[in-house]
């Protein structure tokens, strides 16, 4: 019997495609079970081995709910936008549509090849109209909404407007870009460019000024993920922080309803903080410091009101608009000098860097109480986008401050003494800045001698009565930008009116991305949609320039599988309230703080205007780890074409170089691949091992082109097997936990497999299938295997699922069973992770339909349990025999058995016994008299 893994793969690949076997219909008389995985951007490169760990994963689950009864919708799309395919077009000239549709044409093959059950039918990709048509959609419902406070939840933009008319602004608490005050007279009295122009403040997906990464040479804004110190990632040309106005979605609204929401979420604790701490919900003050000599003043937002007599000093972000009107003649140079020199840094950088660098404005701030003049600097510790951009600095109880006023030498005023902690009453003798969560205050006025809690409070109202501030609750939270100065995205569906901004008709969608003559940035500096002609409505409004982010496409996909075909609507109400929301959801961890966020904010909106029916979308979220590469090394002498293997290496001064992993086996290097390698390697001479081998070093590292130790899953297959494959990838290790690629292993599951096809064959490889009554033996190792894989399926540990596997095939290969009654239910638990593999076996043993639909075995407690124990039979402690007793044998009947056992005389040697302990199931000893 031949395992001909290669035919019998294809052979059922082409069945399940013939047959529709995994297109999925809404089904009233089933439980569903909805099993997502983060769909894929479809880069150039293809997949290698470790892109596929979580499809595995998910793949597994997705059979096994489907054998438990359960209605599975398991689809799988494309993230088709990006700035790797428009690079790419800019570079070659080829549109971006042509090597996205080549790239997922590649994708969809090797995951083909590795037999997933997706459901094709539900496909969607992100830069299809088709689909797209809804992003816009949801974009022009955004801004047609604004965020009520009071009621927490989104609602049409029309009921502001009247209330607008009846009330202007009295009594209003919605979510806004600044606080306006106007009476509904005045309101009415407004053209509708002011009108429209105030809505703006208030809409959900708004126009605004902030700070972006603006690279020059890419002509677009890029994300904090998309820059490393200073560079692009793409390309590695200057980026540098830069003021623009830019589409943006107001997320903050959002971000009580996205704390709390995560408490309803069967996710794990790591990624749940990570969100918690990336949404920053802290409560205090907003306290206003005039600027002297001005009508203007900075405001700051702070946690401790109490520590307001300690402020020595105001810092301002670089970035603030407030710069130039603070800045004084004599000191403009400097601050220009700085503020250029910041641009050239991301937010991510700085937040990062704790060095101490600053320049004084030469403008001065009044304390709002004291009315001493405080100094105001800049400094990139302070951001434009958190907060106010402006910081009040005491620097007696703030690191940050207290290294910058040491730095500065300017003036530290402690205000809180710690409670039972001696401090010196100079500030210059202490090595940093004072603990002052607890303690009484000092130095403060009308504050002295409170504890610090109340103190909060009592500054607080202070300052609410005197109005020199306000109580506030504030969120670390931005919200997203949403434009992009790019070719390849979502065109935006918006036109402009005398420079405002309005919304097409529903009608009128999907606004199709238009052809251009380059996918470069126009002469003037226009995005490239500047170079589309007749860019314009039907009546001749300007359209927007600017495309959609990465993550637009990416914030509602799951919604749109549930009801892919429909032209109405982005998900019929019938199939939302039928799917509702992805039961598990498998993905990175590094999704947390963008994706993760970004798609619950928009189902909360979704949710708010009544087109679905749930407020999360992901009720379970699994974080598979990341399968690394396993890198090798030859070791070359320095200065010369001689390479030493590695247990001599320690001899010579060497050089690690990596070596292709393709051209080593079991880290033994193929010398004379290795000299066509390159051609400066053809005289390589080796200082080999004493058996005439090269042994190559090597480490673990991230799977790289670049550590040429990339692994093809195609190669994989060809050489053992899509279901091997899935089986290895899910044998390496715990699910969410991150391990190497080591192919030295992937023979004992290619064996397993193979055995496990044996089992319907005899010695002569004869298929030999017997309806006799399987032996107590035979259904113990196939129950024990049900009870242990289920065990596995459940927790995720499918690693151990598949050494129970194993285990089960090792006993049955033994008891050389080769019964209907195992090899049925065997066949359809290794289904999930060898599908092909099954079906052929599924087919052989007389099935005519596939084993996909069949019920998923149920252990039976009984044929666990043991019929005879084997008893270690101990004298004074000390094992000396056994005895293979009835497992159903009470205690009595035990030890009656044990005094007549043959072995007794010769260990008691004449002595009596004194007593004879049992422990059923366990052990006897017998205690013998002197």
């Amino acid at each position: 019997m031949e395992y001909k893994f290669q035919e019998i793969e294809k052979r059922w690949q082409k069945y399940w495609v013939e047959h529709e076997t995994y297109k999925i219909v809404e089904d009233s008389t089933k439980p569903k079970k909805y099993i997502l995985d983060m769909f894929p951007y479809p880069s150039g490169a293809g997949l290698h081995v470790g892109h596929p760990l979580g499809y595995i994963a998910s793949d597994i689950l997705s059979r096994y709910y489907r054998h438990k009864g359960y209605n599975v919708l398991h689809p799988m799309g494309y993230d088709a936008y990006g700035l790797p395919a428009e690079q790419y077009a800019i570079q070659t000239g080829q549109h971006p549509e042509v090597t996205t549709r080549i790239n997922t044409e590649r994708y969809r093959e090797q995951l083909d090849n590795i037999g997933f059950s997706f459901d094709w039918s539900r496909e969607v990709m992100t830069c299809d109209p088709t689909y797209y048509k809804w992003t816009q959609w949801a974009f022009v419902e955004m801004f047609e909404s604004y965020f009520d406070n009071v009621t927490k939840k989104a609602r049409p933009i029309e009921e502001l407007v009247q209330y607008f008319e009846t009330k202007g602004t009295q009594n209003l608490d919605v979510a806004c870009s600044e606080e306006f005050e106007f009476t509904s007279q005045e309101w009415l009295a407004m053209s509708e460019r002011q009108q429209q122009e105030t809505l703006m403040n208030y809409r959900i997906a708004y126009q605004g000024e902030t700070m972006v990464n603006w690279c020059a040479a890419l002509g677009t804004v890029l994300a904090n993920d998309e820059v490393v110190e200073g560079l692009s990632v793409r390309g590695g040309f200057p980026v540098e922080q830069k003021m623009m106005r830019q589409w943006q979605l107001r997320v903050s609204a959002y971000a009580d309803r996205l704390l709390e929401g995560l408490n309803k979420l069967d996710w794990s604790n790591a990624i749940k903080e990570t969100q918690r701490n990336w949404i920053g919900k802290s409560s205090g003050a907003l306290v206003h410091f005039q600027i002297k000599d001005r009508e203007e003043r900075i405001t700051v937002f702070t946690t401790r009101p109490d520590t307001l007599f300690g402020v020595t000093f105001m810092v301002l972000a670089p970035e603030s608009e407030l710069v130039d009107k603070v800045t004084s003649p004599t000191q403009r140079e400097a601050v220009e000098a700085y503020v250029l020199r910041t641009k050239k840094r991301t937010e991510r950088e700085r937040m990062i860097d704790h060095s101490v660098s600053g320049v004084f404005s030469g403008g001065y701030a009044v304390h709002p109480i004291t009315g001493q003049e405080l100094p105001i600097w800049l400094s990139d510790y302070v951001l434009a986008g958190y907060g106010t951009g402006a910081v009040m600095a005491v620097p007696g109880h703030d690191t940050r401050d207290f290294a910058f006023a040491r730095h500065f030498e300017l003036p530290i005023i402690p205000v809180v003494k710690p409670t039972d902690v001696e401090i010196s009453d100079n500030p210059m003798e202490w090595e940093g800045a004072v603990d002052s969560h607890e303690g009484v205050m000092i130095n403060s006025d009308f504050l002295n001698g409170l504890k610090v809690n109340d103190a909060i409070y009592k500054m607080a109202d202070y300052l609410k009565v005197h109005k020199l501030g306000y109580r506030k609750v504030n969120f670390r939270l931005r919200d997203a930008i949403f434009s992009r100065q790019r070719y390849w995205g979502e065109p935006f569906p918006i036109y402009y009116k005398e420079g405002m901004p309005y919304a097409l008709d529903e009608h009128k969608l999907p606004l199709l991305l238009p052809e251009v003559d380059k996918f470069l940035p126009t002469e003037s500096g226009e995005p490239p949609l500047g170079r589309a002609q007749n860019w314009v409505t039907e009546e001749g409004y300007p359209l927007e320039l600017n495309t959609m982010p990465g993550f637009a496409g990416s914030s509602a996909y799951f919604l749109r599988y549930m009801d892919p075909h429909n032209s109405e609507a982005l998900v019929a109400k019938d199939k939302n309230e039928y799917w509702r929301n992805v039961d598990i959801y498998f993905g990175g961890s590094e999704h947390a703080t963008g994706h993760l966020i970004y798609s619950r904010f928009w189902n909360m909106f979704l949710y708010d205007r009544g087109y679905i029916c749930e407020e999360e979308p992901f009720k379970k979220l699994v974080n598979q780890g990341m399968i690394q590469g396993r890198s090798n090394f030859v070791y070359r002498v320095k200065g010369t074409d001689k390479y030493v293997t590695l247990s001599k290496m320690s001899e010579y001064d060497v050089q690690p170089i990596h070596v292709d992993i393709h051209i080593v086996h079991n880290d033994r290097l193929d010398l004379e691949a290795f000299r066509k390698s390159q051609p400066d390697r053809g005289n390589a001479e080796f200082i080999l091992e004493e058996d005439g081998t090269y042994h190559c070093g090597f480490a673990i590292e991230k799977m790289s082109k670049t550590y040429l130790n990339v692994v093809n899953p195609d190669d994989i297959i060809e050489e053992y097997g899509a279901d091997t494959l899935r089986m290895y990838e899910m044998f390496l290790g715990p699910l969410d936990q991150s391990k190497p690629w080591d192919t030295n292993g992937i023979d004992g599951v290619f064996r397993f497999l193979r055995r496990s096809f044996a089992l319907l064959y005899n010695d002569a490889d004869e298929l030999v299938i017997s309806d006799e009554k399987a032996t107590p033996e035979e259904l113990k190792a196939l129950h024990t295997a049900i009870l242990k894989i289920n065990q596995g399926m459940e927790s995720y540990s499918f690693n151990t699922c598949v050494s129970a596997f194993m285990i089960c095939v090792n006993e049955l290969t033994a008891l050389k069973s080769r019964k209907r009654e195992i090899l049925e239910p065997f066949t359809i638990l290794l289904a999930p992770f060898a599908p092909h593999l099954a079906e052929e076996m599924w087919r052989l043993l007389g099935h005519r339909d596939s084993v996909v639909n069949a019920p998923y075995p149920i252990h039976n407690d009984v044929f666990l349990k043991e019929s005879e124990i084997k008893y270690p039979i101990s004298f004074n402690g000390k094992v000396r025999f056994t005895l293979t007793l009835s497992a159903e044998m009470t205690r009595e009947a035990i030890e009656e058995a044990v005094r007549k056992a043959p072995e007794m005389g010769k260990y008691l040697d004449g002595k009596a016994i004194a007593k004879i302990i049992v422990v059923p199931g366990r052990i006897v000893n017998i205690v013998t008299g002197k």
